[in-house]
């Protein structure tokens, strides 16, 4: 979870799932709408989201986001939504037709990468990735520290 007042173009990125890099292996990434309540809404702003645990499915035709947890709002009272309840995901029909095909191969899930706004709507970014196993993991540690040692001899020869 990560709360940033940072602007990419006309975007506000609110939450990043860091996590997904390091746990998946990434291979197409989609840009949905995400359907949020009001108080939802104003808890993202907030940067009150957390994407770690989340993922997507398909359900009779349609994106379903499940396992984001999203903090209630602090002034919600009695209004306030469920934290964990499963968000629908907007995407143009033959985008879903992919994924269908997509998703239903051997480990291929759709994660959530970060939720933004854009133009004031909340925006959820979705990738299309396969769970990354220990080896690959540290693999891509190894070559990340032998990429970090070299630039740091270059730095300090000059």
């Amino acid at each position: 979870m990560k709360h940033s007042n940072n602007r990419k173009g006309n975007q506000k990125i609110s939450i990043i799932n860091r996590q997904a890099f390091h746990h998946y292996q990434i291979f197409e990434k989609f840009e949905a709408g995400i359907v949020l309540l009001g108080t939802e809404v104003k808890s993202v702003r907030a940067g009150q989201a957390n994407l770690k645990d989340g993922y997507g499915i398909v359900k009779e035709g349609e994106i379903w986001l499940l396992n984001c947890h999203i903090s209630p709002y602090g002034q919600g009272n009695r209004l306030n939504h469920d934290p964990l309840r499963n968000r629908k995901l907007l995407l143009h029909r033959t985008e879903i037709r992919k994924l269908i095909g997509k998703t239903a191969e051997r480990g291929m899930t759709l994660i959530p990468l970060r939720i933004y706004f854009e133009r004031g709507r909340a925006k959820c970014e979705v990738a299309l990735a396969k769970g990354k196993k220990l080896f690959d993991k540290r693999e891509q540690e190894r070559r990340k520290t032998a990429e970090r040692e070299a630039r740091q001899a270059i730095k300090y020869q000059n």
